[in-house]
């Protein structure tokens, strides 16, 4: 009982079931084309290569059919070496800008009850170059997201290919407590047409049930290893029972605990109590092996071996190590919802929201644990592990489409090189999802997945947030460069920044109609 109330309250935390609009069923953008060619950009094809260009790259209705390097920097391009346009065809003049593969989010709740419009969220994804997200739980219940996601692949909405990753035991009449049933549930939510199962934790007989099961039907899995299971239940043994990826980092210290079997939490410790909950994860890390030792190691090769995802949405959390700086983002007035900004606030209710007394220890030990996390990811991909960028926006003053940006970043701040935070938004995502003959490269045959910008992505991440990067000219003017220009989903061409300004304006009538003025807490 106690792990289907844990269950219960998670996908309650995550969205209100019914309560969410579903997108309207409006075509946007240009296209498809019979044939759609993009001129002389710069490419970085997402495989890890290095850039470039210029390069015309080929579409015919949703396919890659050419990518042909036309140039030379600096040098006028002969129309003789480039592509020829047929007739009905559509040229895209992107010279001098630079085109990725779309970004994948493989961690995307398609809001709530906090965020009750899903037009909002999927423009803010696609206004920030998201072409296809995972909805880990689909709490807003698998038919829902089924017909969202069913929607998007015929594009009768705007929105991002969508994956829908039930939480397990979601729909259940009784708790999941035996292996049989187990097993009948994962079986039952393949046929209804799930992409694979979120979980959070169980006995370890319905853990291994569940997961050698979905394995064995080929769908893909990914997992919370929350508190009140992961004693029973880790990182390393949910991996070798079939989990194909983890979400955040619960569970993984847990796999190599330096002085102990369990997390030393508080004596007055109350699950139920978030800043317990989350003073206490940031104390995690350091309780673990330390960097580099036989431990630490140890439980990398074996998951590295195991072909296994690390999804570590650093983002969500960084309000726990400077919460001032997540809550004054700038995008907030613009761009977050009233209901949002509500849930936002300190509260013993709201998930995430636990900033009842949040202050210096607070942030000083969670720095101290986020060098420790971003050590071993960062150490995790050099050694040749996959890590992907997920964002898990709605919660803790993390906004969609503005939060992924903020993951790269960091991905960023952890040791990845440009090159590889691109890679594992986008290949390495497509790998995980078992969509990289598809999508997650810019290569002859994939779809025309594409984000296109007017500033070097490499040289500064900042240049793809959807309110740009501040810059000063040599005439001594401050502008903002940047922002995403053109997102291309299944060879249509949207213009990313008319979807931000679609965004801002529902956001602004939402405020019209609530007289909301957005206020720091705590302020009258």
């Amino acid at each position: 009982m106690k792990k289907m109330l844990l269950l219960l309250f998670c996908v309650t935390a995550i969205n209100s079931l019914g309560q969410i609009k579903k997108a309207p069923e409006v075509k946007e953008g240009e296209g498809p084309y019979t044939q759609l060619i993009i001129r002389g950009v710069m490419l970085i094809d997402g495989t890890g290569a290095p850039p470039v260009g210029p390069t015309d790259i080929v579409v015919r209705n949703n396919k890659i059919e050419k990518i042909q390097v036309v140039g030379y920097p600096g040098v006028a391009i002969s129309a003789e070496r480039r592509p020829r346009l047929e007739a009905g065809g559509r040229e895209l003049n992107c010279e001098g800008m630079y085109l990725m593969p779309g970004f994948v989010d493989m961690h995307g709740h398609i809001g709530g009850s906090q965020a009750p419009d899903a037009e909002y969220v999927f423009k803010l994804w696609m206004g920030h170059g998201i072409t296809t997200v995972r909805d880990p739980s689909a709490g807003n219940g698998l038919d829902w997201v089924l017909d969202q996601k069913q929607k998007s692949n015929k594009n009768l909405i705007t929105a991002p290919r969508i994956l829908a990753y039930t939480a397990f035991g979601q729909g259940s009449e009784t708790s999941i407590t035996t292996a049989e049933q187990a097993r009948q549930w994962v079986q039952d939510n393949a046929k209804k047409g799930a992409d694979g199962i979120k979980f959070f934790g169980a006995s370890p007989e319905v853990m291994e049930a569940a997961l050698k099961r979905n394995k064995e039907l080929g769908l893909r899995s990914a997992c919370h290893h929350a508190q009140l299971g992961v004693a029973r239940w880790n990182v390393l043994k949910s991996a070798k029972a079939g989990l194909t990826s983890m979400e955040h980092w619960y569970g993984l210290p847990e796999a190599m605990l330096a002085n102990g079997t369990l997390q030393n939490f508080r004596p007055d410790y109350n699950y139920q109590n978030e800043q317990h909950r989350f003073s206490e994860a940031g104390k995690l890390w350091e309780q673990a092996a330390p960097p580099y030792s036989e431990p630490w190691y140890k439980v990398m090769d074996e998951l590295i071996a195991l072909d296994f995802t690390i999804d570590p949405t650093f983002n969500i959390y960084e309000a726990s190590r400077d919460l001032h700086r997540a809550r004054r983002a700038e995008w907030h007035e613009d761009y977050t919802l009233p209901k949002l900004w509500a849930f936002y606030q300190p509260s013993k209710i709201s998930h995430g929201s636990y900033w009842h007394y949040w202050g210096t220890e607070e942030e000083v030990q969670w720095k101290k644990n986020y060098q420790l996390w971003m050590t071993f990811v960062n150490e995790y991909k050099n050694r040749g592990g996959r890590v992907t960028a997920g964002s898990d926006s709605g919660f803790i003053f993390q906004l969609y489409g503005f939060a992924y940006i903020r993951e790269l970043e960091l991905l960023r701040e952890a040791g990845f090189s440009p090159l590889e935070v691109i890679r594992s938004a986008t290949l390495y995502g497509a790998q995980a999802l078992g969509r990289e003959k598809e999508i997650g490269s810019v290569e002859v045959g994939k779809l025309a997945d594409f984000v296109i910008v007017e500033e070097n992505p490499l040289a500064n991440f900042q240049v793809l947030y959807g309110n740009g990067a501040i810059k000063l000219t040599d005439d001594n003017k401050v502008v903002r460069v940047g922002g995403v220009k053109y997102t291309v989903k299944d060879g249509i061409i949207y213009d990313a920044k008319k979807l931000l300004a679609d965004v801002r304006r529902i956001v602004s009538e939402e405020k019209t109609k609530a007289g909301f003025v957005l206020k720091q807490p705590g302020v009258e």
